[in-house]
């Protein structure tokens, strides 16, 4: 049984238009993605700003964070943590593909999020980061299940009825500010840890970042979870959906990789380790 929080009323939305409104989404999906910016345009003067703001860290925010951290010489950290070596014999490739992303993000991506920082305000943005999160949800349940966490894989699934229903299609995170359920991070990458693989060699992806053998296998398996791959549009619908996934995410996000790279010696081994590091931490919960 769910306990409530004590926290501000939600109203869930009334589901008798729910089949004419799917109905048409399906025959047109420009219809439908305009129904859905004006449906977040709307609740944003209502109480979906409050929901859009529960968890809204990412897991690349923290991993931008755990990098950051690797920055600054405190004693105890060192003394307790030792940050294990990584395997880069890649490092040339590595080095490239990392200039190649610094310049991407420089010359095209923050732009182009600094523009869509003006025009769309914060909560909206983060309702529609909240959105992308629900709909991941068969990624985390299923990698909860292979890890043999049922607690995390039922916590999970009734985020996902709770912030499909009070949430609006999961534009809001209502089981985080109505009854303070937290999402469950998991990934393929993090089962196949669990399980005893290594990391492998370290891989500074083209447009992805940074990864490793492990990882990059896990982030091929969770794809076939995610629902986009099943849009029944052509290709280039997913990949705008994806573009636009990209933008948003780094519209919340600007600011925090220029701070590492001010704060690194060598902004490269400093994005390298705090990746590795973060992901070791990840599989340790």
């Amino acid at each position: 049984m769910l306990k409530r929080v004590n926290k501000s009323p939600f109203t869930a939305v009334a589901g008798s238009e729910k089949p004419s409104v799917i109905a048409c989404m399906n025959r047109n999906p420009a219809l439908a993605w305009m129904f859905l910016w004006c449906l977040s345009a709307a609740l944003m003067l209502g109480f979906l700003p409050r929901m859009a703001m529960a968890g809204s860290l990412s897991s690349y925010d923290l991993a931008l964070a755990d990098a950051q951290s690797k920055q600054e010489p405190e004693e105890d950290y060192y003394e307790d943590e030792m940050i294990e070596d990584v395997s880069d014999p890649l490092e040339p490739f590595n080095r490239a593909m990392f200039v190649f992303n610094d310049k991407l993000y420089f010359w095209v991506l923050k732009p182009v999020a600094r523009v869509y920082n003006e025009i769309l305000p914060e909560p909206l943005r983060l309702s529609f980061k909240n959105f992308f999160l629900n709909l991941l949800t068969p990624v985390r349940a299923v990698n909860c299940l292979l890890q043999g966490k049922p607690d995390a894989f039922a916590t999970e699934l009734g985020r996902f009825v709770i912030n499909t229903t009070m949430g609006v299609y999961g534009f809001g995170d209502a089981a985080s500010v109505c009854f303070d359920i937290r999402r469950k991070d998991e990934d393929l990458g993090q089962t196949l840890g669990v399980y005893g693989a290594g990391p492998g060699v370290y891989i500074c992806w083209p447009v992805f970042g940074p990864s490793n053998i492990r990882d990059t296998i896990g982030m091929v398996g969770d794809g076939f979870l995610n629902p986009l791959y099943f849009w029944p549009q052509e290709s280039a619908y997913r990949i705008g959906i994806s573009g636009f996934k990209v933008v948003n995410g780094t519209s919340l996000e600007l600011g925090e990789y220029e701070s590492i790279k001010k704060a690194a010696i060598d902004p490269y081994v400093a994005v390298r380790d705090g990746y590795q590091q973060y992901r070791k931490n990840k599989i340790k919960e």
